[in-house]
């Protein structure tokens, strides 16, 4: 069973911004530089007036009562599930009373079983775990966004690089500025669920409602729905395809994994994990992606995990041709569901080499340029409908008030480890942020020595 665990809140160890002036918008909120600024609580209204119609922050979601639109989604996306496949292990990803029974031959394609990534319900597309451009790193990061995740936005900025940014829906409620600067920024806007649990492990209404209140949750906040997803730990299976699929949303792994999660404070974790980047290093001088580009998992879940990347990012220049987002390297132009004017393209690859590499490039081996299906036409909106103009959205707050991934089962071994820190995973029980409840974080007293400690872990975890 993993341990999910995370900060306290700044605000259970007496720190506010009565002496900063908080951020009213995205554009204010990434100028801060300091990261215990960044991800001091705000307060922005209309997030607090949405919050109702999702489920609760940080836990494992179902269909908010009332909400006619979610349901009605839902009874037409599960006419066509499949019977045969039903849930596995918990929501913390023990699958020990699971593993016994399974059949084998993975009849439900279950990644974390065995790494399987073509589905076995005719009709339902491959998973992508690589790319088809030669000599090109495929650029993400999952578990954003980050609140401290200034420093990093700007150096991705700095080097012209554009990525795919798999965000949690309760992180995105929870820091709506910084989710609204990775639009802003140009990356392109994917779901990783709303509580990051094991998907493979929820009902059908629950599974169907992790990744609808987090397409939800970004459209609402940002002003687009998102066509693309990733599983949290890798755990998929058929069945959680067919309902992600039918919301429009393309699935994708990876095809190597530098573990950047599981860095505590250890310099011997840092150690392994950079040597993890250095082994992706050596099969690009082995020739490994000569005929293809890679997907390589990276997070921006702690300062660790953005620092590493920062550090490693000339040895990635210099055995890497390209380093695109996963759109380009398949030619995906259609990001959004909204193709309304003043929503952002896609790029082809060769578009998008000729103008951030100022280089010319031969035709791009992959000529789909509407690579992720094509979303259902009912069911969006909801209550959220008109919370949000589709192309330009802008969150005002109030004055403050007072204030991995790595499939981690297969055929039944357990090879990752989930006790992960981080600076947005804060306030509630779970240990997981709030931006503007503070409320939740004032329902326990924190001892003097409580608090050394915790500030101790603080500045440890930002290492920018």
């Amino acid at each position: 069973m993993f341990l999910r665990t995370g900060l306290f809140s700044l605000s259970l160890l007496g720190l506010s911004r009565s002496q900063n002036v908080p951020p009213t918008d995205a554009e204010s909120a990434a100028l801060i530089q300091d990261p215990i600024e960044e991800c001091t609580s705000y307060n922005v209204p209309m997030v607090d007036e949405i919050k109702p119609n999702f489920p609760p922050i940080w836990e494992p979601a179902v269909i908010v009562e009332g909400d006619t639109a979610a349901q009605n989604k839902f009874n037409e996306i599960k006419q066509v599930l499949p019977s045969n496949i039903k849930p596995k292990g918990t929501h913390d990803g023990d699958f020990s009373k699971t593993l016994p029974s399974y059949d084998v031959s993975d009849p439900d394609c279950w990644y974390t079983f065995n790494k399987c990534t073509k589905p076995k319900v005719e009709g339902l597309s491959d998973d992508i775990t690589n790319l088809p451009e030669p000599e090109t790193w495929g650029l993400g990061f999952d578990d954003g966004p980050n609140c401290s995740h200034n420093k990093f936005y700007d150096f991705l900025s700095e080097n012209e690089l554009k990525a795919n940014m798999y965000y949690i829906g309760s992180n995105v409620l929870n820091w709506p500025y910084q989710a609204q600067r990775g639009r802003s920024d140009g990356h392109q806007l994917c779901v990783h669920s709303w509580s990051h649990h094991h998907m493979t492990s929820f009902d059908d209404e629950g599974a169907f409602a992790e990744l609808y209140y987090t397409i939800q949750a970004i459209k609402a906040v940002t002003g687009v729905t998102p066509t693309c997803w990733r599983p949290p730990f890798g755990d998929v299976d058929d069945r959680i395809r067919l309902i992600a699929e039918s919301l429009g949303l393309e699935t994708t792994l990876w095809e190597y994994d530098t573990k950047d999660w599981q860095t505590n404070f250890s310099q011997l974790d840092i150690d392994t994990v950079r040597q993890n980047y250095e082994d992706v290093f050596d099969a690009a001088k082995n020739g490994t992606f000569n005929d293809h580009g890679t997907i390589v998992l990276t997070h921006e879940i702690t300062g660790n995990t953005m620092d590493l990347f920062m550090e490693m990012y000339p040895k990635i220049k210099e055995n890497f041709k390209y380093v695109v987002p996963f759109y380009a390297a398949t030619n995906t132009t259609n990001l959004y569901v909204e193709t309304d004017e003043g929503v952002e393209q896609g790029e082809t690859f060769e578009d998008y080499v000729n103008h951030v590499y100022g280089s010319t490039v031969s035709a791009p081996t992959s000529t789909n340029t509407n690579y992720h299906p094509e979303p259902t036409k009912t069911g969006w909106g909801g209550p959220l409908a008109t919370v949000a103009n589709p192309t330009v959205v802008s969150i005002e707050s109030a004055s403050e008030s007072g204030s991995d991934e790595d499939d981690n089962v297969v055929n039944g071994q357990n090879d990752s480890d989930i006790n992960r820190v981080s600076i947005e995973h804060k306030d509630s029980p779970n240990g997981k942020g709030d931006s503007s409840d503070n409320s939740k974080a004032t329902h326990t007293s924190v001892t003097s020595l409580t608090a050394i400690v915790a500030l101790f872990v603080i500045s440890t975890s930002f290492t920018f």
